[in-house]
């Protein structure tokens, strides 16, 4: 790594320090929030219910609105998902809106467009953090992200990206072959990026308990040196197993998910509630969401959502209420 790149490396790390330490002395702002502007995609993975192949982009002035009520809000991370954020054509001025307004920057993408030039303008606009889950060894029909797709856009990371790279391997959810899992992980290590791993739900978004190869292929991952935050807790053990978890979810208040049609959500898998345009979102509706118990919540398998609210496990108790019903035709409530 370049002197360059560990300075660059350095100053994230500081930043990240920060902004959980504000997380931990305050519940009044969202700490993550996840936004689409994009929702078209150019894959289709079978087990995937956060795309279609037909919608147009965002556009740009409506998501720089909508950046910048989320820094109003005193959101810490925005992660631009999908879709594939990377078909939308304007994405590198979204990107340096987030970091204009001082917050970390991510962004979930499958891979597939990140050509050298691609990641140098990430750069750029000023990403931090990248992540990219890789289904497979091979392409089959439950998915396309493969490391035989991927590999070389992989190493062009690895020379060119001034941003944290993750790479996230899956087991569950039909994927065939579960040690597929431990040579992505081995890869992404010997390029120097993070690696984990996760269990992923159906194209229903049903949770299903691991196999016993699975399990044993994750348990190997889980004990891996490298470590991360997401490791620090105890859901996945519970995903693992086909057990509930006892939590107190935070989606709608520290944890947003904001669809293309600028509504707010819990997360991708509640599409509906609370079903409020981010613009008429207030920290009245944090304050709410934040004491709001969520019935999905024992089978959630939304690791972002568990990682956040994991921050609040120790505080502040949750009631049983009536979430608002959604205000926009289409949206449907999807029950894990």
């Amino acid at each position: 790594m370049t002197f360059s790149r560990r300075v660059k490396a350095a100053s994230r790390k500081v930043r990240e320090i920060a902004l959980v330490g504000h997380a931990l002395a305050s519940t009044r702002h969202t700490v993550m929030a996840q936004i689409v502007p994009m929702r078209r995609c150019n894959l289709s993975c079978a087990y995937c219910n956060e795309y279609d192949d037909v919608s147009k982009p965002v556009p740009l002035n409506e998501m720089l609105r909508r950046i910048d009520h989320l820094a109003r809000l005193g959101t810490s991370i925005i992660t631009i998902s999908g879709g594939e954020p990377l078909l939308h054509p304007e994405l590198d001025q979204i990107i340096a809106r987030i970091r204009h307004h001082g917050r970390m920057a991510g962004m979930i993408t499958n891979g597939y467009l990140l050509m050298p030039e691609r990641i140098q303008r990430l750069n750029k606009a000023g990403l931090d953090h990248l992540q990219i889950s890789i289904d497979n060894v091979q392409p089959d029909e439950i998915s396309k992200k493969s490391l035989k797709v991927l590999d070389k856009k992989l190493e062009f990371l690895a020379e060119l990206a001034d941003f944290h790279v993750n790479i996230n391997s899956v087991v569950g959810g039909g994927i065939k072959n579960p040690d597929d899992a431990l040579t992505i992980g081995r890869r992404a290590l010997s390029l120097g990026f993070t690696s984990t791993i996760g269990i992923i739900h159906d194209g229903d978004g049903q949770l299903k308990p691991l196999g016993d190869h699975e399990r044993k292929v994750w348990q190997e991952m889980r004990s891996w040196k490298k470590r991360n935050y997401s490791r620090f807790n105890h859901f996945q053990t519970n995903i693992a197993n086909g057990e509930p978890n006892d939590w107190r979810c935070r989606a709608g208040s520290r944890f947003l998910y904001i669809c293309e049609n600028g509504l707010v959500h819990y997360c991708s898998q509640q599409r509906g509630y609370p079903g409020v345009p981010l613009a008429d979102y207030t920290k009245a509706d944090l304050k709410r969401e934040f004491l709001t118990e969520k019935g999905c919540a024992p089978n959630c398998t939304v690791s972002c959502v568990h990682q956040i609210s994991f921050i609040d496990y120790w505080r502040a108790p949750q009631r049983p209420t009536t979430p608002p019903a959604a205000n926009a035709e289409g949206l449907v409530k999807i029950q894990l």
